[in-house]
């Protein structure tokens, strides 16, 4: 099975818990449950405070990781990697 990312933010779908909802509750293929939920995303937002946003969380991110990211490098590798995802790529 191929590994799912959310399309707009990027984080891994691994679990049932992790899928966003559809409006008639079923689960959301594409976006994570932080960022859809009941068929709307959670927040209006543009790619630039999406980016802001995920930086937050790279601490966690690290510590899964083999490579220790700066926040200045998280940010260059997310403005290349958005756009690639569903939701940014039709803005």
């Amino acid at each position: 099975m191929d590994q799912k990312f959310c399309q707009s933010c990027g984080m891994p779908l691994n679990v049932s818990e992790d899928f966003g909802t559809n409006a008639d509750q079923s689960k959301n293929e594409e976006y994570c449950t932080y960022c859809f939920a009941n068929g709307n995303f959670t927040e209006d937002v543009t790619m630039d405070e999406m980016i802001d946003h995920c930086v937050q969380y790279l601490d966690d991110f690290n510590k899964d990781t083999e490579q220790a990211l700066t926040k200045e490098q998280a940010i260059e590798q997310m403005k290349q990697y958005f756009p690639t995802l569903k939701r940014w790529a039709q803005a």
